[in-house]
């Protein structure tokens, strides 16, 4: 599997921003908006076109349309701050949802949403959740997916760990995992470490 470090400076001035614990919820919601946007462009930049006949108001030229639009999959609730980005870039894109909840005792997820079609018809789907952490919530989104009969999966994530990393590689799941930075470790509580905290309270204030 493919790890994708955007290394831009843009996107590292963001992601300090967010780590920050004095970042205000209002500013880690904008600062994570905007560090979605460099991180689903770098994800996409494979996207197949199809050529277009186009008229300028000079002459006549070549262009480019997207001829299979990505179905995006935020992961909640963290992943909701990054869905904005996803639909500014590919506003025609369906959407689905997964809920899942992490059990601080065994730290592993439980799903409580699903919206996913039942058939994807081997669509392109891109997973979005601000913190790769141990991997679970996303192994099981990217299971649903794959069930639901996706091609491409591409993972975008503000922050991983090594094992998070490492988890969907022996599970065999997804393309490519697209991140701004991947961090030393998981902590004894299963959280990135240095990390970012919990992205969900950071969002929404709620603890």
């Amino acid at each position: 599997m493919e790890v994708l470090v955007v290394d831009h400076p843009l996107v590292a001035e963001r992601l300090t921003k967010i780590r920050q614990t004095a970042t205000t919820n209002a500013e880690f919601r904008k600062n994570l908006h905007e560090a979605s946007l460099f991180l689903i462009y770098e994800a996409l930049q494979e996207i197949s076109l199809t050529e277009k006949h186009v008229e300028t108001p000079l002459a006549d030229t070549r262009g480019h349309m997207v001829t299979e639009l990505p179905v995006f999959v935020p992961i909640l609730r963290a992943g909701l701050g990054m869905l904005d980005a996803a639909l500014i870039l590919c506003p025609d894109s369906c959407v689905a949802f997964v809920g899942a909840k992490r059990d601080e005792e065994t730290l592993q997820p439980d799903i409580y949403l699903n919206t996913i079609p039942e058939n994807l018809n081997g669509s392109m789907v891109v997973l979005l959740d601000p913190a790769l952490a141990t991997g679970g919530s996303m192994i099981q989104a990217l299971e649903l997916v794959e069930a639901a009969g996706a091609g491409e999966m591409i993972i975008v994530t503000l922050l991983a760990s090594p094992e998070g990393i490492q988890a969907l590689g022996k599970r065999g799941l997804g393309t490519k995992v697209v991140t701004a930075a991947v961090d030393e470790r998981l902590n004894d509580i299963g959280f990135i470490y240095p990390g970012l905290g919990d992205a969900g309270d950071r969002q929404y204030g709620i603890d």
